[in-house]
């Protein structure tokens, strides 16, 4: 192997101390403070580097990456799983002289960073989908109240935290025991369709303590709703900073959106903002694809696909093409990192599983008989990757034509199949 760069530094970055290697120099220590992450700055630019890789770590090295580059060095962020030694033999200084090493070599991958309002918008979107993993769990709190004082709300309502369970929660709190007066506060689709067993599951066995477990789970589930809708606006700022001297594209936009069914931001004209950004070119044409998850994918890759050379590319990057992990005659299979966009991805082609009316949910359900569900979500989200970036890229639209489209494909692949067969055994086909 032949070296590639000859001014290039390795860092190791740890809670307390960074270190950084360079060639034939002692390794150096310096603190995680802003004061010493300056002089690590200095030092590196009085050493005549101008390339730097660093492991990403958690989230130790979101400000050096910033310093360093703003003093217009070429910071390479790199995964972990690429740097890894021989066992037995890691230190914190063995690991950034290693790092210089293989960077030097060129042997390491730079990994994808978010810049200027699209990192803004990808802290305040990752921070809205912690807040709603947050107030699941406490749903699932109110779901154990109510089951301890034997009130079986969650067994008849779909959603305990919708608009008719949450009205019944706040009457129980605020000391509400007739069971017609809760009836008469749901929606009447609820009244007239679970009506018997919902006066059922009413009649619970009320404790002070299940009560006031129940109360606190509504608390802090309101708690969090707020914070979600902080995010929002949040989210919705950004987007008009982005959309600032932006103009919709003629013949797009005005139309009627894909309704989202969990989790919808409080955001006006999302659909309008994600058109002016991507020029037009609507993914909600793509199965599975709605306002929601795609502003979650716009946070986290934004909207230069450009930087994978190809969708073979993408799809491996998001951990969704097969591994390849062979030695002699074994195949052995080897899973990839999965980033939180691989996860988008397979969370849009789980929801195509059961949809009857697209052609793509066919493939999925034919493949899950075959290999099983894992394997059918994956590929399904391949698909789906795949063409998202084909749109993104090429401008390639996507036409949906249907379950029966995709049924008569099969139907000729299964005829034509039958036909080599029949030729290879000397038969003859004939309709029944």
């Amino acid at each position: 192997m032949e070296k590639m760069r000859y001014h290039a530094a390795g860092i190791d970055i740890g809670s307390r101390k960074v270190f950084v290697g360079l060639e034939a120099q002692p390794v150096r220590s310096f603190e995680t403070f802003t004061s010493d992450l300056l002089l690590l700055k200095n030092y590196l630019l009085e050493q005549k580097v101008n390339t730097v890789a660093m492991e990403a770590t958690g989230v130790y090295w979101y400000v050096l990456y910033d310093i360093l580059v703003e003093a217009g060095l070429d910071v390479w962020l790199v995964d972990g799983r690429q740097t890894r030694q021989l066992p037995g033999r890691k230190t914190d200084v063995k690991d950034c002289q290693w790092i210089q090493q293989l960077h030097s070599y060129g042997l390491l991958n730079r990994c994808y960073v978010s810049e200027g309002l699209i990192k803004e918008l990808r802290s305040y979107q990752r921070l809205r989908e912690d807040h709603l993993r947050s107030a699941a769990m406490h749903i699932q709190h109110m779901q154990k109240a109510l089951i301890e004082m034997n009130i079986r709300l969650p067994e008849v309502l779909s959603q305990v935290h919708g608009v008719s369970g949450m009205a019944l929660i706040t009457a129980i709190l605020n000391g509400e025991r007739d069971t017609e007066k809760l009836v008469s506060l749901c929606h009447v689709s609820v009244r007239e369709k679970k009506g018997v067993e919902l006066r059922k599951a009413l009649q619970g066995h009320y404790t002070a303590q299940g009560l006031f477990a129940l109360g606190q789970a509504v608390k802090a589930y309101q708690f969090y709703q707020e914070q979600i809708l902080e995010c929002d606006r949040q989210i919705d700022a950004t987007l008009q900073k982005i959309n600032r001297d932006k103009q919709l594209p003629p013949a797009t936009g005005g139309g009627q959106r894909k309704p989202i069914r969990h989790h919808k931001p409080q955001i006006d004209d999302l659909g309008d903002h994600l058109l002016k950004i991507f020029d037009g070119r609507d993914a909600t044409k793509l199965p599975g694809f709605t306002d929601y998850n795609w502003l979650q994918l716009y946070s986290e890759i934004g909207s230069d696909l450009s930087k994978w050379p190809s969708e073979k590319h993408f799809t491996s990057w998001l951990g969704l093409s097969p591994g390849q992990h062979n030695t002699g005659k074994t195949k052995k299979s080897k899973s990839k990192g999965r980033p939180i966009v691989g996860q988008i991805f397979k969370q849009m082609a789980h929801g195509l599983l059961n949809s009857k009316h697209i052609g793509w949910g066919a493939f999925a359900r034919r493949l899950r008989g075959r290999k099983g569900p894992a394997i059918a979500i994956k590929a399904t989200a391949r698909k789906l990757a795949a063409q998202y970036w084909r749109l993104i890229v090429k401008g390639t639209e996507f036409v949906e034509k249907g379950l029966a489209a995709y049924e008569l494909i099969v139907n000729q692949q299964k005829k034509k199949r039958l036909q080599k067969l029949a030729l290879e055994l000397n038969m003859t086909l004939a309709p029944a």
